[in-house]
Formats: C-alpha cells, structure tokens, sequence
C-alpha cells in the first residue's frame, strides 16, 4: 500500500491536522499531503494546515470556525466573535463586515484560514463567552474601527445602559473596557 493511501485511511472528514499531525503518519509527510491535496482529500486552510472535507448536502462543508482557530492557535483559549453581533444592541449598528475576530492570547494580525479572514487580537482578559454587556462594553472599545456615526452610536450606547444589568456592565467595563471606554462608562453605571 502506498504511503498516500495509509495516510488517507487514518484521516476522517470534517477534521483539521496540522503537518505536524499528517508527519506521525507518514514517512514522506510533503509528499503524500501534495498528493491528497491533489487528489482533493485535503485542502490547505494555511502554513502547515489542512482540512478534511466532509460531504454534505449540497457539496463540501466547510471546516467548523471554531475547531479551525483552535487547530491555528494550537489552544482552545479564545473568544470567536463578529461586528455584526453588535448589530443585536440595538444601538443603531447597522453595518455587515466580512471578518471575524478573535481574542486570543497568542497571535495578533490578520490571517486568512480557509478563504475567511479573521482578525486575531492578543488580550490580556476576555471572557469565555459573549454577553449583551461584553458586546456593549466591546462597541465602544472598537467603535473607532467601524464605518459607523460615532456621535450617534454613543448616544444610544448611553439610552441603551439602563436597560442593561448594571452590575455586569460594570464588571465588563472595569475588566475588557479601554481607558476611554471606563471613562465612557463610569458615569452611567
């Protein structure tokens, strides 16, 4: 049996290897990915990244968002998320943006995995999962970054707070928040 097809018989679709991974399994590890990359067994997502299409309904599916930045970041310590969740605030965010981020706290830059463009940002603190009150105290960290009327953006933050749990927007604040946005904030909660 060929080096290529040993290889192929220990990966299952759906799944995410490093070159590191594929090298345990074969002797001539470059060879045999050009091989499956060629033959469509895998796809490189990136550097020393590959995917194992799975077959759904209408085609291949495409590699599970989160199970592709932990393969990247070689660690399961992030927080995957969007600016266009800022638009469920109901703030007057209205925009749609092509990126994902991801807090992180090893890489920092953009890095295109798998055709997506995500935008990993090292942090000392984030939490471990999306709040209304993460995702308010978050908008006025990035709102410099977004193709929004800042002025106005802030004066529905500012209607938006009382109607939020204090408390967690306190703690969201004093722990994720910038100085600018602890200043935002301080008056309001």
């Amino acid at each position: 049996m060929k080096s290529a097809e040993r290889l192929k018989k220990k990966l299952r679709p759906g799944e995410i290897y490093r070159r590191g991974e594929l090298a345990n399994w074969s002797s001539s590890v470059d060879r045999d990915i050009a091989v499956l990359l060629n033959d469509g067994t895998l796809q490189k997502l990136s550097q020393g990244l590959f995917y194992c299409p799975s077959k759904g309904v209408f085609g291949q599916v495409p590699p599970e968002e989160k199970k592709l930045v932990q393969s990247f970041l070689k660690d399961d310590e992030f927080l995957l998320t969007s600016p266009n969740v800022y638009n469920s605030l109901g703030v007057g965010t209205t925009q749609l943006y092509n990126t994902r981020v991801v807090y992180n706290h090893k890489r920092h830059g953009k890095f295109i995995l798998g055709n997506q463009e995500f935008d990993f940002r090292a942090k000392h603190r984030f939490p471990t999962s999306v709040t209304p009150e993460f995702l308010l105290v978050d908008l006025v960290n990035n709102l410099d970054n977004l193709a929004e009327e800042k002025g106005k953006v802030l004066e529905n933050v500012a209607r938006k707070v009382p109607s939020m749990n204090k408390a967690a927007l306190k703690r969201a604040a004093s722990k994720y928040g910038t100085i600018g946005t602890k200043k935002f904030f301080a008056p309001l909660v």
